[in-house]
């Protein structure tokens, strides 16, 4: 039903747990109380109530022997508070050296399984050596918390781990982590886990071929997604409607709108009605295959019906408009929102400043920027990102450098968008020196730099005839795993260090195109293919020639066919 993966990824196991109970040899000292629930009660209440009862407890309650796992398990169930079980633990360990047993081991991590504390988990799974296993109970409910705070690979590590401690997964599991395995994006660990689930035995069922669905339409592979569906169709099951919204969504990306329109028919035959998630999956895929007129019909549409959009499907209206400059009617449905009562979010006025700037209107794009104060949203990442882009678009570099060195005062971390949005402004300015530094500052902070960060530099650094600071970038970019977009760096640049004997660069961006499918200017993939003649480097020349005929380019020039061989 599904292809194994072509490579499965490998975890990292568990190292064997070393032996978990080191307990000093205490001597068995009885309370000489002979009520001990009336003990454990007010040792309890002494640990709830003294923020720093470490220091007194060995003297509060002299005659009880704390590292005695029966009363230990006694005190942490009567507390009933999970992280004051960890302190406790804590305390032992730094006092006495202790390391809890089994039952103590279980009893705690069932209740951080229970809270969902899932980072608080691994800390105290690293901290006891503990390795949970059929007797703990939690261990089913410790990887579904993990899939879905989307640490899909540590869940992965104990779901493999589980048949070792004696947990068999049932059906139920595999659907959870396949589940999770696309919440993530992760197809390549759906088809991990479902070629482990074939070896096994484990038989698929709905829940199962919708994850395998899902994944072919993560892999842009929605044809197969859709025999998969016409497939569970024809046995008489129905797929999730997550399946039909991911198909539906893949198909409007593929220009495949009469699959769309058969897919609501049979998911509404089905008794699964579209919902407002649908149409706004539709209305999203048209803006980005820039069929705004369309989307905006389909919105009307639905209001008509009876339908009543809501804040994230306005937004994507919003947006889809103002990305055409149809800012107009955004403003329209910025105001209908707001008369039904529906209040605008952070994305929401980005999406309005955004807009504001893509139509050049800078003086009430500032004034907007202000009124957001009053709602909240102007010191913050997103709002400042769409500032500084506008403004450096627009040539206010000046201001934008001021927002810009505003952020650290605000505590407003910047990240790479914004760094990047500085450069390309600085460097329309022929501000070099800054732009640099910037990179610099960028990659000081531990940041990822990416092809828009050197791209503008480049650029800059190529038209001011500086090639060995070119060179220095393009190697510096390349030791970072950072691919020539071609977006980002002019082709001219590519051609002309391939010319000026760094042929290097040509077969680097030559490799990204191929990669990514793109489709550079003719004349680009002709001046290289030159360069790359000229300079012996026939075999590169041919695969570029070849990606020319592919994407339906006729070389205007003529190569001698022994010049080739």
């Amino acid at each position: 039903m599904a292809r194994p993966p072509s490579s499965i990824a490998q975890f990292l196991r568990r190292p064997p747990p070393n032996k978990l109970i080191q307990n000093p040899k205490q001597p068995p000292v009885r309370t000489c109380c002979n009520d001990a629930d009336d003990v454990i009660k007010q040792i309890c209440t002494t640990i709830r109530s003294k923020p720093r009862w470490e220091a007194t407890l060995l003297s509060d309650f002299p005659n009880v022997t704390f590292t005695d796992p029966m009363l230990l398990n006694q005190v942490l169930v009567n507390q009933s508070n999970v992280l004051l079980s960890i302190r406790v633990l804590y305390w032992l360990n730094s006092t006495f050296g202790y390391s809890p047993d089994h039952s103590t081991c279980c009893l705690i991590f069932n209740s951080l399984v229970e809270t969902k504390a899932v980072n608080v988990v691994k800390g105290f799974l690293e901290f006891t050596k503990f390795v949970p296993g059929s007797g703990s109970g939690g261990v089913e409910m410790y990887v579904r918390c993990l899939c879905e705070s989307g640490m899909i690979e540590d869940a992965l590590q104990v779901f493999d781990e589980m048949p070792k401690t004696g947990v068999w997964p049932k059906l139920d599991m595999w659907n959870c982590v396949l589940e999770g395995c696309v919440k993530n994006g992760w197809a390549d660990g759906v088809w991990r886990v479902y070629g482990e689930m074939m070896e096994l035995g484990v038989e698929a069922d709905v829940r199962t071929v919708d994850c395998l669905i899902q994944a072919f339409c993560l892999e842009k592979n929605v044809s197969k997604g859709y025999e998969l569906l016409k497939q569970m169709l024809d046995n008489g099951c129905v797929p999730d409607k997550g399946s039909f919204d991911k198909l539906i969504y893949g198909f409007i990306l593929d220009k495949k709108y009469s699959r769309v329109s058969a897919l609501l028919h049979v998911m509404i035959a089905k008794g699964i009605n579209p919902d407002l998630y649908t149409y706004q999956q539709i209305i999203h895929a048209l803006c980005l295959k820039r069929m705004q007129r369309e989307g905006l019909r389909i919105f009307n549409d639905l209001k008509d019906r009876g339908y009543a959009p809501d804040n994230v499907m306005y937004t994507t209206m919003i947006h889809g408009l103002c990305k055409i400059k149809w800012f107009g009617e955004a403003r329209k449905l910025w105001f209908e929102m707001i008369q039904k009562g529906i209040k605008p979010n952070l994305y929401t006025y980005n999406t309005l400043l955004y807009g504001y700037f893509k139509v050049g209107d800078i003086e009430n794009a500032l004034n907007f920027y202000k009124e957001m104060e009053d709602k909240g949203y102007r010191d913050t990442l997103i709002a400042y990102n769409t500032m500084i882009n506008g403004l450096c678009t627009h040539g206010r570099t000046t201001l934008a450098f001021q927002l810009f060195n505003r952020m650290s005062q605000k505590n407003v971390s910047k990240d790479v968008i914004t760094y990047n949005s500085m450069i390309r402004g600085l460097c329309k300015e022929s501000k070099l020196a800054e732009g640099l530094n910037l990179l610099n500052e960028l990659v000081d902070r531990g940041l990822q730099p990416s092809s828009a960060s050197y791209g503008p530099l480049i650029n800059e650094l190529y038209e001011m005839k500086r090639i060995d600071e070119v060179e220095s970038l393009w190697n510096e970019m390349q030791d970072k795993n950072v691919e020539p977009a071609s977006v980002c760096i002019n082709d001219d640049v590519i051609v002309g260090l391939s010319n000026k004997g760094y042929v290097a660069a040509g077969v680097y961006w030559l490799a990204y195109v191929v990669k990514n499918r793109l489709v550079p200017r003719q004349e680009t993939f002709e001046s290289l293919i030159g360069v790359l003649s000229q300079r012996d480097k026939l075999r590169v020349g041919l695969i570029a020639m070849g990606h020319m005929f592919k994407i339906g380019y006729i070389p205007s020039f003529h190569l001698d066919a022994a010049s080739l061989t």
